[in-house]
């Protein structure tokens, strides 16, 4: 196995194996609740939870979010939550295709779109690496040979910066995305990986021609963390300790984008984990969320596991939209009240 095909395995085995929280966050949306409406004139049987994102009509505003790639194993997992984000209709993210790049004979580990030929596909690769000799040409090759609709560029400097093998030159990196994405065959989507967007990055953000942004807050998997467990550096370990929980709760990023951001498409993402977190978000301005762990998890028990889980995130949204009255995902956003509790 290549160095990136052992770290891609050991990403994966710490997610599934290992403590990789942050060490005192949460994702914020425990901070707001619906108005229960008890008289919701609407019923349960009838609530649509379709959408539309990029042309694509998903069975609910839901993404498997980006998580791996590049190993037999993350191959074998790649092809259990395609099928299942085929069978539900729902968005699926690769993890990062760098892999690709460095091994054309990876490609089988990324190669989805025959088990899930109609399903909103959204490819990645970090967007550091446009310092480090990657261009267009490359990023193209990743769309076409993958088939993708969108194509992430994932923002991860505080992993980079604890990951043995890091890229930290950031220099330039604005005006290398503004020159590279008007370039690309499809919308480019820019995602944080857990430490999420802040004001000031979202004034950056918005000077560039994106089609969405992932803000991927704090409050689920700490990247931080996992690097923690791969280094063999002390010093850089316990820095990864330390910073596991930092950033800005995914809530709370989610609001600051969506003020700043008003016309952007959003996909939240960050430990989120239910239902009714999915219908937080989509009441405070997301329009797609991203769950990556808890399939990461099911994916180990097959297809089957996955499409239950899947199953179990819908229902806990229409009961959601049933008990607020919203009888589709617009009335979600606008007709609904959501609280912050405390203020």
């Amino acid at each position: 196995m290549t160095d990136t095909e052992v770290r891609k395995d050991h990403h994966l085995r710490i997610c599934l194996e290992e403590d990789i929280a942050g060490l005192d966050v949460k994702n914020g949306f425990e901070r707001y609740r619906f108005d229960h409406d008890a008289l919701p004139e609407v019923s349960k049987a009838e609530i649509r939870t379709e959408i539309s994102f990029f042309g694509k009509t998903l069975r609910a505003p839901l993404m498997i979010g980006a998580m791996t790639g590049g190993s037999t194993q993350a191959g074998q997992i790649n092809r259990i939550l395609a099928e299942a984000a085929e069978r539900r209709q729902i968005a699926f993210a690769l993890g990062s295709q760098r892999r690709m790049l460095e091994d054309p004979r990876s490609f089988a580990s990324y190669d989805v779109r025959k088990i899930a030929p109609s399903v909103l596909l959204m490819g990645n690769i970090g967007a550091v690496q446009l310092n480090y000799g990657v261009g267009a040409s490359q990023i193209q090759m990743l769309i076409e040979k993958s088939g993708l609709d969108l194509m992430a560029f994932h923002l991860n400097p505080l992993q980079e910066a604890i990951q043995p093998e890091g890229d930290t030159n950031f220099v330039g990196l604005t005006a290398r995305l503004q020159e590279i994405i008007p370039q690309l065959p499809c919308p480019s989507v820019l995602k944080e990986v857990g430490a999420g967007i802040s004001a000031k990055t979202a004034c950056k953000i918005s000077m560039l021609p994106l089609g969405a942004l992932e803000i991927a807050g704090v409050g689920g998997t700490s990247w931080a963390k996992v690097e923690s467990f791969r280094t063999n550096n002390r010093i850089q370990a316990e820095t990864g300790v330390q910073l596991a929980s930092w950033g800005i709760p995914t809530a709370e990023s989610l609001v600051t984008c969506r003020r700043l951001l008003p016309q952007l498409p959003l996909i939240c993402s960050g430990g989120m984990r239910t239902g009714l977190e999915m219908a937080k978000a989509i009441a405070l301005g997301a329009d797609l969320v991203a769950m990556a762990l808890p399939f990461l998890h099911a994916a180990q028990h097959g297809v089957d596991a996955v499409l239950a889980r899947i199953d179990q995130i819908i229902e806990e949204l229409r009961t959601v939209m049933f008990v607020t009255g919203a009888g589709s995902i617009s009335a979600l956003r606008t007709d609904t009240v959501i609280r912050r509790i405390g203020g």
